[in-house]
């Protein structure tokens, strides 16, 4: 559906800029051999094999509020019992102990080499301090690194959507195609591992007091499959062993357990399962943070997340929820078909619980919304189904989940029942209400701001919509990475995004927008 949907417009002859290919029969992606730097890019492939090949690397995640961190990472499974431990202090040779738990990884994810899962929880940090820690790997303690614990008063977010990182498969390099392969063979990791890490390098040196990152899902690409080399590539960043990460379940994590085996993410919920997990949620400073696993299309229960969550944290300033579908995007291969597919379902719960602001990814293109909020109208719901062997979502088609109707989002050319039932599945969409706001400054607003990042480390774009649709206020697609900074204080919630030049410099792509709050 997806190569449908844009293989006319990439057949059209385009430009291409330095380090960014424009290639006709797939899409748009970021050249790491051209946009790193001889130098930095030497390095990096000459130290591939060992990267691709560590799946025992550190991943540090919020804990439930700004004093905890959850820390979790693989070691080798050994006749010696697995040693889940983190010594974390304010200083090299002052450091406390802290045990947690550990358990097997499938084999079959890791070629059939053993591992164990380490998860710790971390409490008792203070805002404003800055610590070392280190972790046992089967009893062996690693060099120190720091972690800085920001101050909270003013908060600073790195906001990013899909590295996805060995997206850019197939595409042209230095001579010869980028290959999804396994292991250090994975070249297409290669590209996009060099090209994450060179967006977190750029956006910590602009912004060097960031909290944590917000990722909008997908950080990996192989749907269903081993992709350890890609976990290994997303987790080796420095800037990434320095702050918390809260990670989003997209479509490319959520069909096998690795994520899960990764990321010990805080408050984890029964709620919106797949086999990566589910919802979770967490504090920090003043915001709550709820997270949804949205490739589950259970609404009831992601609505019950946000109750929950609401609940441990009833008197936070700003409500921000992440998702990786984007229900109100702009890009041309998701937007008006899948992304939109919890549209009319999660609407009127986040309207309910008076959520502020939903950071989406998935469309590959930057866009933000109007203040939106629901029509209050009766509309059908709608989900995703698997192919039929579940290796992978059937992406040809939604389903209006009371009826059980299938609706075609690419129908064959003659399909007239395909067309028109296509037809009444986007009018049906248009479930929302622009609110008559002016300025990039709107003051306690009713409606909901809805953001879709582009993806951080360019391994692969889309194609904006033809016509920009009304509830869209700004968008970007210049084929480059970009990320936003959000600046949340008790009474403002501000976005600032940016994009990175082949050169490795900054520019903005949008107005600064602020959300206040007088009461």
């Amino acid at each position: 559906m997806r190569k449908k949907l844009v293989a006319g417009l990439l057949a059209l002859a385009m430009t291409a800029t330095v380090g960014i290919t424009a290639v006709a029969a797939t899409v748009h992606y970021n050249d790491s051999s051209v946009t790193g730097g001889s130098a930095a890019w030497q390095a990096w492939t000459a130290n591939w094999d060992e990267i691709a090949t560590d799946y025992t690397q550190v991943s540090i995640a919020p804990g439930e509020d700004e004093t905890e961190l959850n820390f979790a990472w693989y070691s080798l499974k050994t006749d010696e019992e697995a040693t889940p431990v983190v010594h974390f202090g304010t200083s090299e040779g002052k450091m406390k102990t802290f045990e947690g738990v550990a358990g097997d990884v499938d084999p079959s994810l890791t070629d059939n080499v053993q591992y164990e899962f380490n998860r710790v929880k971390v409490t008792g940090i203070r805002p404003g301090t800055t610590y070392y820690y280190t972790v046992e790997k089967n009893g062996v303690e690693t060099e120190p690194e720091v972690f800085y614990a920001r101050d909270v008063e003013e908060t600073k977010i790195l906001y990013v959507g899909d590295p996805q990182i060995g997206a850019s498969k197939g595409q042209p390099q230095n001579g010869e195609a980028l290959k999804a392969e396994s292991g250090a063979a994975n070249t297409a990791a290669r590209n996009d591992g060099f090209a994450w890490n060179r967006t977190l390098e750029t956006a910590f040196a602009q912004t060097p007091d960031i909290n944590f990152v917000i990722s909008a899902g997908d950080q990996v690409n192989k749907t269903g499959k081993p992709k350890e080399e890609e976990y290994a590539a997303y987790l080796f960043p420095k800037a990434l062993k320095t702050v918390p990460v809260a990670t989003t379940i997209g479509n490319h994590d959520s069909l096998n357990a690795d994520y899960a085996y990764h990321f010990y993410n805080p408050n984890p919920t029964d709620n919106g399962v797949t086999e990566a997990g589910g919802d979770y949620y967490y504090s920090y400073g003043d915001g709550l943070f709820i997270v949804l696993n949205t490739n589950n299309y259970n609404v009831a229960e992601h609505a019950d997340t946000i109750k929950e969550a609401v609940e441990s944290d009833p008197n936070a300033a700003w409500r921000v929820v992440t998702i990786h579908q984007d229900i109100y995007g702009s890009g041309l291969d998701h937007s008006d078909t899948d992304g939109m597919i919890l549209r009319t379902q999660l609407t009127p719960v986040f309207d309910s619980y008076d959520i502020d602001v939903v950071l989406q990814g998935h469309d590959h293109t930057y866009s933000r919304t109007k203040m939106l909020y629901g029509d209050g109208k009766v509309h059908s719901g709608y989900e995703f189904r698997l192919n039929e062997d579940g290796s992978d979502y059937d992406w040809e088609h939604a389903f209006n989940i009371t009826n059980g109707q299938s609706i075609p989002l690419a129908p064959e050319d003659g399909d007239e029942e395909g067309a028109a039932a296509l037809a009444a599945f986007q009018a049906d969409n248009n479930c929302y209400t622009i609110e008559n706001t002016v300025g990039n400054t709107v003051v306690d607003p009713k409606g909901i701001l809805y953001m879709t990042a582009n993806s951080a480390s360019g391994s692969k774009y889309y194609e904006l919509i033809g016509t920009q649709q009304d509830y869209v206020a700004n968008r970007s697609q210049n084929w480059l990475p970009s990320y936003s900074i959000i600046t949340m204080t008790e009474d403002t919630f501000q976005i600032d995004t940016y994009q990175i030049l082949d050169n490795g410099s900054t520019e903005k792509i949008d107005d600064t927008f602020t959300i206040v709050k007088t009461k």
